[in-house]
C-alpha cells in the first residue's frame, strides 16, 4: 500500500514529524519556499492587473524533483506549512507545482509539533485558505513594487546596492526621528534635596517636594543651598500618613513581539537569535529518552489566547507545586491587542509537566534559556498578583517645608516566585521596603541635606526590543516582519547601526530617510503603513479583494515616482576619514560600512583593496602598561587581545582578559567556558591557575 505523503517547510519539523507518525507515511522538507518572483526583474504586470509572474526559486529544483517523485507515488498529499499566512502560500505554490487542487482537502495545520497535535491535523484536513493566501500575495506585491520601484532611483541618485522597502524604509525613519529629537533636546538643570530623618526609632529617606500643598522645582543650586539652610533651623514633624496596599499583576503569556523584547532586556540577544532559537524549540528538539519532540507552541503569534487544556494542566502544576495560595480562583485572561489577528494562541511549552531543569542536559545553553523564559512566563501568568503593603508619608517643617516618603513591603509574592517581567529602565523596578510604625505629630529630626544636581534627559536610542515594541505599537508590521526588518536595516543596508545594543542612524540612514521623506511621504509615513496592514488583514478575512488593495496603492505611488525621477538631484557621500594610515600606501584609511558592521577601507581602491576590522574596546585594563585591552583579528581570523598602546606595549592574550586579579598570585584572570553552561575566572598564570565560576557577561550572550 503507498504512503501518503506529508510536506512541510523544514527537516527538523520533518523529522520529528515523521516519528510521530510512523509507518504509513513518508515526510519531506520543501525548505521554505519553492517558487517566487524573479530577483532578475520586477516580476508583477502591472498593465495586466498587477498579476505575478513566479518561477522556481534557484537551487530547489532538486528539491522539487524529490517530492515529485514521492508525491507520484503517494496515496495522499497533505501539505503541512506553517499555519499563516506565509505558510498558507507555500502550500498553495506547492499545490500548483504537484498540480493539488487547493479546494480539496489537501492542507493541515497544527500549533504545536506534538504527536496529539499532528495526528489529529490529519484525521481534519481542509481546503487551502485562499483569503489568507491573496493577503500574502498582496504583501509580496506591494513590497515588490515599492522596492523594484524605488531602489534604481536611490541607486542612480545615492549609490548602488540600496534599497527602500515598504517596512524597513518607516523602521528607519523612526530610528531617524528619535535621534532626530536626541540632536534638538536642550538639557535644563534641576536640583534634588534629600535627607535622612530619624523618626522614633526608624530611620527614613525624603525627598524634599515643596512648600505645603505646592509642589517646587529646584532650577538652580543657590535655591537649592537656600532651601538647606532655610530647613537646618527648622523642627519637623509627621504629617499626613496613607497606607495603603498595590497589587502587581503577572504579565500575560508571550506574544512574539514580547518574546522578542524580553529575551533582549534577559538574555541580551538580537531579534534574530531569538527567531532562531525559538524556531528550533518549535520544530523539535532531541530529547532523552523521547526522541525529537516539539517544546513550544507556534512562535509567529500576537495573541494571548492559550487553549483550555493547556489551562488546565498549568493550573494543576500550580496548585501541586506551590499550594492553593498560589492558584487564582479562575484562570487569569488577558486582552489582545485590537489590531490583532489573533490566529493562534500565546507562545507556550506544549507540555506544561517538561520542566526546563528535566530537559537542560538535551539543550544547547540558549536553547534552555529562552526555553526557561517561555516555561517561566506561562507558568506566571496563571498565578494570582504580588500584594505590596504602602506607605506615604508626608514630613512638615515649621518653616513651610515639607519632605515626602514613599515606600512598600511586599506582603504576598504571587507569581513573582516564578517570574518578573524586566523593564527597560531599571528604575522602574519598584523597591521593597521595611516599613516604619509611624503616627502623625511624631518629631523628625532631620540629617545632614544634600543637594545633588540633575540635568533632563533626552529620550533614550531605541534597542532592538523597544523598536519591535514601537512597530507593535504604530501597527507598523506583523510578527513575522518584526526580526528581518530589523536585520534588514541594521545588516544588509546599512542604514542603522548599533552602539552599546543601541540603535543609530548613519549617514547614509539619514540620507536615504531624507530622500524617502521628502519624496515618498506616503511610503514613510507610520499612519499610512498602518492603515495598509489593516487593509491586508481585510484581505485576509475575506471582506476585500487583493488587486483593488494594490490599485488603490499603486496610483498616488506611480505619481510620486515620476515626481521624484525629475526633481532628484544626486547625492554626494563623502567618507569619513580615520586617522588610521594604510599599512601597504600610506593613505588615510576611511570607514565603511558593510553588512557586518563598519570597517576601515584604503580611499585607493581599487588599486589598494587593504582592509582592516575596527578595534573593539572590552572595557578591561592592560595589565602590562594600564592602557586600554582591544578586541583584535589575527591574519588567520582568530579573535585574540591586545593594548592599545601597541608596539610600544606588546601584551596579547588568546583569552578574554577580565577586570578581576586572582586572589591567590595577583596575576590577571581570562574568561573560559567549561561545557555549555559552565563559566569560569581563571588565572592567567601557568603555575596558578586558580578558578572562579561566575555568571556569563551580558556582552557574551549575543
Amino acid at each position: 500500500m503507498a504512503s501518503k505523503l506529508v510536506i512541510v517547510e523544514s527537516p527538523a519539523k520533518a523529522k520529528t514529524i515523521g516519528k510521530f507518525l510512523g509507518r504509513g507515511y513518508k515526510v519531506e522538507a520543501s525548505q521554505g519556499h519553492v517558487r517566487d518572483l524573479p530577483k532578475s526583474q520586477i516580476g508583477v504586470d502591472v498593465e495586466h492587473d498587477f498579476e505575478p509572474k513566479y518561477i522556481t526559486i534557484r537551487g530547489r529544483g532538486e528539491i522539487l524533483s524529490k517530492i515529485r517523485k514521492e508525491a507520484r507515488a503517494a496515496s495522499k498529499i497533505y501539505l503541512a506549512t506553517d499555519p499563516d499566512r506565509e505558510g498558507e502560500a507555500i502550500s498553495w505554490h506547492l499545490a500548483n507545482v504537484l498540480g493539488i487542487d487547493p479546494q480539496s482537502a489537501c492542507r493541515i495545520e497544527f500549533n504545536e509539533v506534538t504527536a496529539n497535535a499532528v495526528k489529529n491535523a490529519v484525521t481534519h484536513p481542509r481546503a487551502i485558505n485562499m483569503d489568507l493566501v491573496n493577503a500574502q500575495q498582496a504583501r509580496r506585491v506591494l513590497d515588490r513594487l515599492v522596492g523594484y520601484k524605488i531602489s534604481p532611483l536611490l541607486w542612480a541618485k545615492v549609490k548602488k546596492g540600496l534599497s527602500a522597502g515598504r517596512v524597513q524604509s518607516v523602521a528607519t525613519k523612526i530610528v531617524c526621528d528619535r535621534e532626530a529629537e536626541i540632536d534638538a533636546f536642550i538639557p535644563e538643570e534641576y536640583w534634588t534635596l534629600t535627607t535622612p530623618f530619624r523618626i522614633g526609632d526608624a530611620v527614613v529617606n525624603a525627598r524634599y517636594t515643596g512648600a505645603s500643598e505646592d509642589r517646587a522645582e529646584l532650577t538652580s543650586r543657590a535655591e537649592a543651598d537656600a532651601v538647606a539652610e532655610a530647613c537646618k533651623r527648622a523642627k519637623f514633624t509627621v504629617g499626613e500618613i496613607r497606607r495603603g496596599e498595590r497589587r502587581r499583576l503577572p504579565a500575560p503569556p508571550f506574544t512574539t513581539s514580547n518574546l522578542q523584547q524580553e529575551a533582549s532586556r534577559k538574555l541580551g540577544f538580537s531579534t534574530s537569535k531569538t527567531m532562531q532559537i525559538a524556531q528550533q524549540l518549535y520544530e523539535g528538539v532531541e530529547l532523552a529518552g523521547e526522541g525529537s519532540q516539539g517544546l513550544v507552541t507556534y512562535i509567529r503569534t500576537d495573541s494571548t489566547r492559550t487553549a483550555d487544556e493547556a489551562l488546565a494542566a498549568v493550573r494543576d502544576l500550580i496548585l501541586n507545586a506551590y499550594g492553593a495560595d498560589f492558584l487564582p480562583e479562575k484562570p487569569n485572561t488577558w486582552k489582545t491587542r485590537k489590531s490583532a489577528q489573533d490566529a493562534h494562541e500565546a507562545i507556550r511549552p506544549t507540555v506544561v509537566g517538561r520542566a526546563p531543569e528535566h530537559i537542560k542536559a538535551s539543550l544547547t545553553r540558549d536553547q534552555y534559556r529562552l526555553y526557561k523564559l517561555i516555561y517561566d512566563r506561562f507558568v506566571s501568568s496563571q498565578m494570582p498578583p504580588a500584594l505590596y503593603d504602602t506607605l506615604s508619608v508626608d514630613i512638615d517643617g515649621d518653616n513651610g517645608a515639607r519632605f515626602h516618603f514613599n515606600g512598600q513591603k511586599l506582603r504576598f509574592p504571587g507569581f513573582t516566585v516564578v517570574y518578573v517581567e524586566s523593564v527597560d529602565d531599571p528604575q522602574e523596578e519598584a523597591e521593597n521596603n521595611d516599613l516604619p510604625e509611624l503616627s502623625t505629630g511624631m518629631a523628625a529630626v532631620q540629617g545632614a541635606m544634600e543637594p545633588e544636581q540633575h540635568f533632563t534627559q533626552p529620550p533614550p536610542r531605541y534597542t532592538e526590543a523597544s523598536l519591535v515594541r514601537a512597530l507593535e505599537e504604530k501597527g507598523i508590521g506583523r510578527p513575522s516582519t518584526y526580526s528581518p526588518t530589523i536585520s534588514t536595516i541594521t545588516g544588509r543596508r546599512g542604514y542603522v547601526a548599533k552602539e552599546n545594543k543601541r540603535l543609530i542612524p548613519t549617514e547614509l540612514g539619514r540620507i536615504v530617510n531624507e530622500l524617502m521623506c521628502n519624496n515618498f511621504p506616503g511610503i514613510v509615513d507610520v499612519t499610512f503603513t498602518a492603515s495598509m496592514e489593516d487593509q491586508l488583514d481585510e484581505v485576509e478575512a475575506g471582506k476585500a479583494e487583493w488587486r483593488s488593495v494594490i490599485r488603490d496603492f499603486y496610483g498616488p505611488f506611480e505619481d510620486e515616482l515620476e515626481k521624484a525621477e525629475a526633481s532628484i538631484e544626486k547625492v554626494a557621500i563623502e567618507d569619513q576619514v580615520s586617522d588610521v594610515p594604510c599599512e601597504k600606501c600610506g593613505a588615510m584609511m576611511v570607514y565603511k560600512m558593510s553588512r557586518y558592521g563598519r570597517f576601515l577601507a584604503c580611499p585607493n581602491f581599487p588599486a589598494c583593496r587593504n582592509t582592516l576590522a575596527l578595534p573593539n574596546n572590552i572595557g578591561v585594563k592592560c595589565p602590562r602598561c594600564g592602557g586600554e585591552l582591544l578586541e583584535r583579528i589575527s591574519k588567520k581570523g582568530r579573535k585574540f587581545y591586545g593594548c592599545e598602546k601597541y608596539p610600544e606595549c606588546d601584551f596579547v592574550s588568546w583569552d578574554r582578559p577580565v577586570n578581576d586579579t586572582c586572589p591567590v598570585c595577583g596575576s590577571y584572570m581570562v574568561l573560559k567556558r567549561s561545557g555549555r553552561d559552565k563559566v569560569f575566572h581563571v588565572c592567567a598564570n601557568e603555575t596558578c591557575r586558580h578558578k572562579v565560576q561566575v555568571e556569563l557577561p551580558q556582552e557574551e550572550n549575543d
